[in-house]
């Protein structure tokens, strides 16, 4: 599969989200878009960073930086897990891995297991807040992809996870937004 890539267009989308709003693409020229892709909606290492990203989300609005959260749950599940924490962005259940597939997310059983290895750190912050694994809908292997898309439609950032904890670093995020024509390396 190949991989999307940073000063290509980002492909064009229609999704509902889970509250039957629809998104396009198009919704966001002249704004700054975080497409972010995740596991099932229980987890813990997704849940974990939705927690993050609802501590930023203050900043990141006044930035400019519109985010979609997709997930390969079912809405029902989505409610049960992801939605307890009340994310102000929103949430896009893609059950059929439809908007996955445009974007060439892609799986590892190795991804999997270096997570279980070596992410024992996030996953005990995960367990600490209270994100205990669930039920597993969709693909267990599933790794998360980051898109920072900019105001004109292009992609500014391809980030494809390497485990099933592993997002584009908030660093490479801020930077970019504070930075508009350079892409931070993350450190």
């Amino acid at each position: 599969m190949t991989r999307l890539t940073e000063d290509q267009a980002a492909p064009d989308f229609s999704i509902i989200d889970m509250e039957g709003k629809t998104h396009k693409l198009g919704d966001y020229r002249g704004q700054y878009l975080l497409l972010s892709f995740y596991r099932y909606a229980s987890c813990p290492f997704c849940n974990l960073r939705i927690s993050q990203i609802i501590q930023r989300a203050d900043t990141f609005k006044l930035q400019g930086l519109e985010i979609l959260s997709i997930f390969q749950s079912p809405e029902k599940k989505i409610r049960q897990y992801v939605g307890k924490q009340k994310p102000p962005f929103a949430i896009v259940p893609d059950p059929e891995r439809k908007l996955y597939q445009t974007y060439k997310v892609e799986t590892s059983w190795m991804g999997m297991l270096k997570a279980m290895v070596f992410g024992m750190g996030d996953m005990m912050k995960a367990f600490s807040k209270g994100f205990g694994p669930g039920t597993m809908e969709g693909e267990k292997n599933r790794l998360p992809a980051d898109f920072l898309i900019g105001p004109d439609g292009t992609i500014i950032e391809a980030y494809y996870g390497k485990d099933i904890g592993d997002h584009m670093p908030f660093e490479t995020i801020e930077h970019a937004l504070s930075h508009p024509t350079a892409v931070a390396e993350p450190a």
